[in-house]
């Protein structure tokens, strides 16, 4: 018998509402996709220490991070990916329900994936940054030698290589950092995020 018919979800007195208005502002999830070397990494960076500055309670989940740790299980296979962006968004959704704005930095290269994780966090809390450096300029990059390896073969199912990218749809926000430095890129985000989603945080400090 499949024990997941006997679990119960558990309500708690401490509501999300009251949880942001503890932290002084509303919680959500920033969604940043784009080819590896794409400046996903930095830009989360940026934009957590952006956060800070402003005392908005802020938390980075990374695809490196995730998979050396609770994702370790997962192979980069289609059914490994898919899995890994689902359990990502899961973890991105506890951090909303806690009161606390996330930055997912994932490459999650598959259309159906981003809406699968749009669904989990929900799609009024879940912004979607597309990060739309060329594949030409990642390669020049490639600071982790990674597209040389997979170029070579010794990397299998590996994103603009030998697996495909699926540009997001309807991203609400897009950076090509190739020729943009890494301040004029985060002001593209900040500038959306304070004409569409920050402007309702209580007691924002500018």
């Amino acid at each position: 018998m499949n024990q997941v018919n006997h679990l119960f979800q558990q309500n708690y007195s401490v509501t999300r509402k009251e949880r942001e208005e503890l932290n002084g502002h509303k919680s959500f999830t920033i969604w940043f996709s784009g080819l590896s070397g794409s400046g996903k990494s930095t830009l989360a960076a940026a934009l957590d220490q952006w956060f800070y500055k402003r005392q908005i309670r802020s938390y980075i989940t990374d695809g490196d991070n995730t998979r050396l740790h609770l994702n370790r299980d997962l192979d980069f296979s289609r059914e490994g990916r898919k899995e890994n962006i689902r359990r990502v968004a899961e973890v991105a959704r506890l951090f909303n329900d806690a009161g606390v704005v996330v930055i997912s930095s994932f490459i999650s290269p598959f259309e159906e994936d981003r809406i699968a994780a749009k669904s989990i966090v929900g799609s009024e809390n879940y912004i979607e940054v597309y990060i739309a450096t060329p594949l030409e300029t990642c390669i020049q990059r490639d600071a982790k030698g990674l597209y040389a390896k997979a170029q070579k073969g010794e990397i299998s199912d590996f994103t603009g290589i030998n697996s495909p990218y699926e540009v997001p749809l309807s991203p609400d926000i897009i950076v090509d950092t190739t020729d943009k430095s890494i301040e004029e890129s985060l002001e593209t985000i900040t500038n959306w995020l304070l004409e569409n989603k920050l402007h309702i945080i209580v007691g924002l400090k500018q």
